[in-house]
């Protein structure tokens, strides 16, 4: 469902709309009962609630339709909806009418329903009217297995359910990937990274049954799973370098990033997780991990311009964190009641500003009188800080030098050579434990006030206007409330609440993220909507599943890899992404999962890819941002304080995307042209567009055409002599398989061609062999191995390079 990234949030509805009503050619099961969740409730929220819903300030003509009291009500002497009768149902004679002043929704909405529409609506109502709650605001329900026909298919518990609808719907699941395939996507989907060509062929030499559930568990043991996941969780919480608004000046929070990643490859559970980012500083014991967590809070815009007016910005801010955890932890646009109630879910404007509430003992007033042009800006309180990874380093380093000054009391005199040696040791030592010591970065951190600002409630969102309400820390009213016998909530109550495993509240929790997991490993969510499970959000199309994820999640104790594990080791997972004629044709979306998904990876993967495939990648984990090659002249028009871009020197240039200095304002331009949001806002699903812009990226930014002349250096040395045993080798590396044979021969003219062009323009081999800053070999033959640049350029622009099949 490619098509929502460019469609409005009521655009998206028609989407789902849309797409459920196309599955409804699957099988006579979808067309013969009807779901209100699946079928009805989507057109009622996207034709009538923004007039007839929660909001009741607007709602127009008293009639309430997102509610069973509401659509049934009597309205003197006639319902909108009488269960058993739609020719006595009001709404079926509205919908139905051909009077322009009568008929709903409204000409001058733009919207309308379809024949086939109205008659669901009919059908609905003739067969009782049956009403279900919203399912995303009923807690998950385990439900036994559904039996399949096929017994032998399914591995593991998803497989049932996945087996089971298609088998209702007449379709076949696809056949296994092929085990470099299977390999390429796991190694992508746990690492963000492609596997070497030793993995590649440790993994197709082990025969074994265990052989595939073994690289699972490496991929999930490999640092670099940390790295993967926070790519995606950095998204959600809108983590960048810079403060956004204004002059968008650098902040310090890299250290946030360090601890999102070794919380990933530490397995902390989820719920954990949760409370040190939301109120790290007020955990009993709250250490320096927790301290950094808490930057959490601080990741939001901010602006240094000297004529702000505190009062509206602290409202913004405010604003900006509601939308964040509502979107973040429970899926909901709760930004839509900042104005009114909400349109199309139970959110009221009360709901709103007491959810802001939980956050206005948060200590950021600072920057409005000590924040500067300065780059970095000063955002206080900040805190100089070395990571977790970083003490472990120093405390080794200190076991280390008390070794060696044991060693050196316990020297005899005349072991004269061995005591040098030891004084030599001694003194490297000190020097990298001066080092680390000095590696301390500052970052942002969250303390609390000893007071919290008031937070009233702003008629239509006025920071101006004071005569609202005033409101204390609560959850939304239609979800409960928290016993706290009469003191104040803290966010620590909230986090606390988000993800509790015995209340409903934080199996709702669990199901916005197994949803989002799933995204990761299957291309799409269980619920198309990532963001949004309200009434303007696509309903799931295995709700059962969803369901049995989130709880597995919470049982688990919130164990984020044992979920992981189990989505990869399903059947389902393992599917090629060609799938059938037949379920193509029948299932266009994949919204069944009889398949795998294709598509192009994300930004930082691909740029990780080719550095991995070309040997230049700097592996190292954690510390500062990066910046690599930019076009110059990029940040010219960036003011307060004006600035030129400086790339870095060193192999610091080399090191993985999730590094890059992420610049909200001018994002790095390769970042960009691969659909790397700027972290304004959360994104919980990246676009993926195919523009002639990305396509020239990845053939001429500097890093790619190093990357290529890195992996020529590499095919040469490796495989001298034998062209076609390099492209076997060179396939090997960038496709994990290998070359056909008419492939070898696409390959063998492109590098005569080349070759015979950098003989007459030798200037020009010297010219592309200059491109970056990683050594030139002065003994290779630069004809040669410009040639084979070529060849490796067209290997690392191939669709299927940056394609995870």
């Amino acid at each position: 469902m490619h098509m929502r990234s460019s469609l409005s949030l009521t655009g998206v509805m028609v989407t789902t709309t849309l797409t459920l009503t196309a599955l409804g050619c699957l099988g006579p099961a979808v067309a013969a009962e009807i779901d209100f969740n699946q079928d009805i409730r989507p057109l009622l929220s996207d034709r009538c609630f923004h007039c007839h819903g929660p909001d009741e300030e607007h709602r127009k003509a008293g009639l309430r339709l997102d509610t069973v009291e509401g659509i049934t009500a009597d309205l003197g002497g006639y319902a909108a909806v009488v269960p058993g009768d739609a020719d006595q149902s009001m709404l079926v004679d509205r919908i139905s009418s051909e009077d322009r002043d009568e008929i709903m929704p409204p000409p001058d909405s733009g919207k309308s329903l379809s024949d086939d529409e109205r008659d669901l609506i009919r059908r609905w109502i003739e067969e009782g009217a049956v009403w279900a709650e919203h399912w995303a605001y009923v807690a998950p329900v385990r439900r036994p297995l559904p039996p399949v026909a096929e017994e032998t298919w399914p591995l593991n518990a998803i497989d049932h359910f996945i087996l089971s609808r298609l088998e209702k719907e007449g379709l076949n699941p696809s056949p296994d990937a092929d085990r470099a395939t299977l390999l390429r996507r796991l190694s992508f989907d746990l690492t963000g990274l492609p596997p070497t060509p030793e993995e590649t062929q440790a993994f197709l030499n082990d025969i074994s049954p265990e052989a595939y559930e073994r690289a699972v568990d490496d991929f999930l043991a490999s640092e670099h799973f940390g790295e993967r996941m926070a790519m995606y969780w950095l998204d959600l919480v809108r983590f960048a370098d810079t403060v956004g608004y204004h002059g968008d000046q650098d902040h310090s929070i890299s250290p946030y990033r360090d601890y999102v990643i070794d919380a990933f490859n530490e397995n902390v559970p989820f719920d954990q997780f949760t409370r040190e980012q939301l109120a790290g500083d007020l955990l009993p014991g709250s250490g320096v991990d927790e301290k950094i967590a808490s930057g959490y809070n601080r990741l939001l815009q901010t602006s240094h311009e000297g004529g702000v007016q505190p009062k509206e910005y602290l409202a913004i801010y405010a604003a900006d964190r509601v939308r964040n955890v509502s979107t973040v932890w429970m899926g909901a646009t709760m930004g839509c009641a900042q104005c009114h109630d909400h349109k199309f879910d139970p959110y009221t404007i009360r709901d709103f500003y007491t959810m802001a509430a939980f956050f206005a003992d948060i200590d950021e007033e600072g920057h409005f009188s000590k924040g500067s042009n300065d780059l970095p800006t000063h955002r206080p309180p900040e805190m100089a800080v070395l990571t977790k990874r970083e003490r472990r380093a120093l405390a080794a380093l200190e076991v280390s030098l008390e070794e060696c000054e044991a060693e050196l009391r316990a020297c005899l005199p005349a072991a004269v050579e061995k005591r040098e040696a030891l004084k030599a040791r001694r003194k490297q030592l000190e020097s990298e434990r001066e080092r680390l010591q000095g590696a301390a970065r500052k970052t942002m951190i969250t303390v609390a006030k000893k007071k919290p600002r008031t937070t009233r409630v702003l008629p239509r969102g006025n920071w101006l206007d004071d005569s609202g309400e005033v409101v204390l820390p609560a959850i939304p009213e239609f979800l409960g409330g928290l016993d706290l016998d009469g003191r104040r909530a803290t966010r620590l109550d909230l986090a606390r609440w988000l993800t509790e495993g015995a209340s409903d509240s934080g199996r709702m929790t669990a199901r916005v993220f197994a949803n989002r997991f799933w995204y990761l490993m299957f291309g799409s969510g269980l619920s198309g909507s990532l963001d949004d499970f309200g009434g303007q959000g696509e309903p799931p199309m295995h709700p059962e599943l969803l369901d049995h994820l989130a709880l597995t999640f919470v049982e688990s104790g919130w164990n984020v890899k044992a979920l992981i594990k189990q989505l990869v080791m399903s059947r389902a997972y393992r599917q090629s992404s060609l799938g059938g004629a037949a379920l193509v044709e029948r299932d266009p979306d994949n919204r069944l999962y009889g398949r795998q998904s294709a598509y192009r990876l994300p930004a930082e993967m691909i740029r990780d890819a080719a550095l991995r495939m070309s040997g230049l990648l700097d592996e190292a984990v954690g510390g500062p941002s990066v910046k690599p090659y930019q076009p110059k002249g990029y940040y010219r028009h960036l003011n307060f304080p004006q600035r030129k871009y400086a790339h870095d020197k060193d192999q610091r240039q080399w090191r993985r995307g999730v590094y890059v200095h992420w610049q909200r304002q001018f994002l790095h331009p390769m970042m960009r042209a691969f659909d790397a949001p700027s972290r304004e806002e959360c994104t919980a699903e990246r676009s993926r567009s195919n523009t002639p812009t990305a396509a020239l990226t990845l053939l001429n930014d500097p890093t790619f055409v190093e990357a290529a002349r890195v992996l020529a250096e590499r095919l040469l040395r490796a495989v001298p002599g034998d062209p076609r045993r390099r492209f076997h080798r060179a396939f090997l590396i960038v496709l994990c398989r290998a070359p056909r044979e008419e492939e070898i021969g696409v390959l063998e003219r492109l590098l005569a061609a080349n070759a015979t062009y950098y003989a007459k323009q030798p200037e020009a081999a010297r010219e592309l062999l200059r491109n970056g800053q990683a050594p030139v070999p002065s003994d290779l033959d630069p004809i040669e191995l410009a040639s084979w640049t070529a060849v490796s350029r067209a290997l690392l622009n191939l669709d299927e390079t940056i394609t995870r099949h």
